[in-house]
């Protein structure tokens, strides 16, 4: 169960994911996602600084990295119009913060865990994912395979937290990194392969949500001190 708090929060957050879903599909607001895209992640930031004390520190600080880095690969996403560099850099800045959570989830690793069942529906799926872009992917083809191995480390990483933190933290890390996954795949699917109807919304929903599942799932992955 949430917190009194962390429901208040998650208003919060609904209501500025849902401005920058505005802000996006109304014409003559879209300047304005300069300053609603950055607030999602600059969001759980404060929130999580907050609320976060409790942690470790290392838990704390590479958290925190992961989602720094997540906001500045929002912020070079939302100009890549502008200037083509700014896609490879913003994918650069979203691997460095999936290599961070990776950290973070494999502090609590449960070295009984075998993953070979989950990690074949991993490979399954990103087998998939490849055959449908790679004949569109040109120069990008490397880095965006790169990518996708880190992705599916992370989402392999949170697996394995399974039975050896609070179950409410464990389920709110694994649909996050799950999320992202998605997020991730609508994103190339739709840049690379073919355009997706309402795509934006599809992306932005789950990655919002996929943060938001991960903050908190992280929160709860140690008692607070009384």
């Amino acid at each position: 169960m949430l917190t009194r708090i962390e429901k208040q929060f998650c208003i919060i957050f609904v209501i500025v994911v849902s401005a920058d879903l505005v802000m996006s599909h109304v014409e003559g607001l879209e300047p304005y996602r300069s300053i609603s895209k950055p607030a999602i992640v600059a969001l759980l930031i404060i929130f999580f600084y907050n609320r976060g004390k409790h942690l470790a520190f290392p838990v704390r600080l590479t958290t925190l990295l992961a989602l720094l880095f997540s906001l500045c690969g929002d912020i070079l996403l939302l100009y890549e119009a502008h200037q083509s560099n700014f896609f490879i850099f913003g994918l650069i800045a979203f691997l460095i913060a999936h290599v961070m959570y990776i950290i973070v989830f494999l502090k609590d690793r449960n070295s009984a865990i075998k993953p070979f069942g989950f990690i074949g529906l991993l490979l399954v799926y990103a087998i998939g994912l490849c055959y449908l872009l790679m004949d569109h992917l040109g120069d990008l083809f490397i880095p965006v395979i790169i990518y996708m191995v880190i992705i599916l480390t992370m989402a392999t990483s949170a697996y394995l937290r399974k039975n050896k933190v609070p179950r409410i933290s464990f389920m709110l890390v694994f649909v996050g990194a799950l999320l992202f996954m998605v997020s991730d795949s609508i994103l190339a699917l739709n840049k690379f392969y073919q355009a997706i109807p309402f795509s934006s919304i599809y992306i932005m929903c789950t990655y919002a949500l996929a943060q938001l599942c991960l903050v908190l799932g992280i929160l709860r992955s140690a008692p607070k001190s009384r």
